[in-house]
């Protein structure tokens, strides 16, 4: 497939009701091993890419590799890949579109984009964050390629006590609507679990409706019901891989 046409098959795999599941990989590795167990589409973490090369989360690992990296994964598997791409490496529109357009050369063909401000506790006002994502859709549309802009607010990441998400979903609706009318193909809310405000998120956008699989949130099947057309795992693969890795060592390290 060109990658328009992978672009066009990820954005068609998103079902409302049959969510498109996508296990975060961090490397060209963990994307083969993912599409050969039959994975529809290839998404990398943020926290698990930066992580798995000895950098924190937050856009501390150099953008250049981050950009090698996708590289690697879109030239090992011949699916669909999408990128945690955290605020695009960028605060002006312009450099996100910048940034976007390197994205883009290196294969993918959608990416997660942060309304938090990287390296800060505020989000970006929605007048600014509509015109980085405004941005965004002009650099995919110069490189012809219909680039999945899953529109993540880190509200509800934010805000660490869940009894008080509820009072945070009427913003939560005027972002995301927003966001839509900015040119976004998604929207992405991590963090929030419970369902009845899932389905309020569900029934309000037009888009469709990415929740994180996470400590607390409904199962699969639940979400499902609740409309959700996207489950990601975020960070979570990588943290049960290096148990796995650790407690293999420490099996065989007791042998001698």
């Amino acid at each position: 497939m060109t990658q328009a046409e992978k672009a066009r098959t990820f954005a068609a795999l998103h079902v409302p009701g049959k969510p498109l599941i996508l296990y975060n990989i961090w490397d060209a590795g963990g994307a083969k091993a993912i599409a050969e167990a039959g994975a529809k589409a290839i998404a990398t973490g943020s926290l698990s890419v930066a992580a798995a090369h000895g950098y924190a989360d937050g856009e501390a690992i150099p953008l250049d590799l981050v950009l090698r990296i996708v590289a690697r994964i879109t030239t090992t598997v011949d699916l669909p890949v999408t990128v945690d791409f955290e605020g695009a490496y960028a605060e002006q529109p312009e450099g996100v579109a910048a940034n976007v357009g390197r994205l883009i050369e290196a294969g993918a063909i959608g990416m997660n984009f942060e309304d938090q401000i990287v390296g800060g506790t505020a989000l970006y006002s929605v007048e600014a964050q509509t015109s980085r994502i405004a941005a965004a859709r002009e650099a995919a549309a110069a490189a012809e390629v219909p680039f999945f802009v899953n529109a993540r607010t880190d509200l509800f990441l934010k805000e660490k006590d869940r009894a008080k998400h509820a009072d945070l979903i009427a913003e939560a609706k005027d972002r995301a609507a927003a966001y839509t009318e900015a040119g976004a193909s998604g929207v992405f809310v991590p963090g929030l679990v419970a369902p009845e405000l899932i389905g309020m998120i569900t029934e309000a956008a037009s888009l469709p409706v990415n929740v994180l699989m996470m400590n607390g949130a409904p199962s699969a099947s639940e979400l499902a019901s609740l409309a959700v057309a996207r489950i990601s795992h975020g960070p979570f693969p990588y943290f049960d891989a290096m148990e796995v890795l650790a407690a293999r060592f420490n099996d065989v390290s007791s042998d001698t």
